[in-house]
């Protein structure tokens, strides 16, 4: 990761933290993004050559020029990690409405406005990384998760289905599942009404120090894995079972290069 330049949303805190610190540590520029501004510059101080960017992760309006700022900072983007976003804690039947559209919102539209946003440019460039951070809950459905795990499993099929189309420009994907790692996300997690919860879970105060799934996550990316499972225990024995065969991925990807897009426009 030397003198590369890592972008990463939710940076001010947990994972989105941890990965930060681990990236400089590994010699990247680092561009910091997430809304706690205090939280950012705290953790730039803690980090070698850093920009501080901060944004509303659903301010679509703001993610052209925001891209354009991180893209010229260090003439490029060599990896974007989709970090940023919310869970959940409340059974489906007494979850309102409005909490399902904000957490599909934060985790799903989110993290693909702002790909979509940076995409042109690697594309153009022929390079790049893409990297998704969704959970053990978008592979396997789990109880009291609804919306977060319907938000979590989107964001694995659109890392997939751009997996496959990015495969002919020279640029990877990972799609990465978390099991429980020590951070406050099951304390901001949305309840049935919207109001966060304020409590931890015990599976995740015992989880995964962040920064060792920081570690495990990046050695995963450099080392070029597409699925990739950070977990113990029965959380990791889901991820394994569900994880897609890389044989699955080398079909898939093998149909762009047989000219697959290029058919189905033509057939139009």
């Amino acid at each position: 990761m030397n003198e590369q330049t890592v972008w990463i949303t939710g940076a001010s805190s947990g994972i989105g933290e941890a990965l930060a610190k681990e990236s400089s540590k590994r010699g990247a520029r680092v561009i910091l993004s997430g809304r706690n501004i205090a939280e950012l510059d705290r953790v730039a101080s803690e980090c070698g050559e850093t920009l501080v960017l901060p944004f509303e992760t659903t301010d679509y309006d703001a993610l052209p020029g925001l891209v354009a700022r991180a893209w010229d900072w260090a003439a490029g983007i060599d990896l974007l990690i989709n970090n940023a976003g919310i869970s959940q804690r409340s059974l489906a039947e007494e979850t309102e409405f409005a909490v399902y559209e904000r957490i599909v919102a934060v985790d799903l539209l989110a993290p693909i406005a702002l790909t979509q946003a940076l995409l042109p440019r690697m594309v153009d460039r022929k390079s790049g990384r893409l990297a998704f951070i969704s959970s053990i809950a978008g592979k396997v459905g789990v109880p009291m998760r609804s919306a977060y795990s319907a938000a979590k499993f989107g964001l694995l099929g659109y890392a997939d289905a751009l997996r496959a189309e990015l495969s002919v420009h020279g640029i990877q994907v990972h799609g990465i599942a978390p099991g429980s790692i020590r951070t406050n996300v099951s304390r901001n997690a949305l309840t049935s009404d919207g109001s966060e919860r304020g409590f931890s879970d015990p599976a995740i105060e015992k989880g995964i120090d962040p920064t060792a799934a920081a570690v495990e996550m990046l050695d995963a990316i450099a080392a070029g894995q597409r699925e990739i499972v950070v977990a113990h225990g029965a959380e990791k024995q889901m991820g394994e079972l569900t994880r897609t065969p890389d044989a699955l991925f080398d079909q898939v990807a093998a149909l762009m290069a047989r000219g697959y897009a290029q058919q189905l426009k033509a057939e139009h």
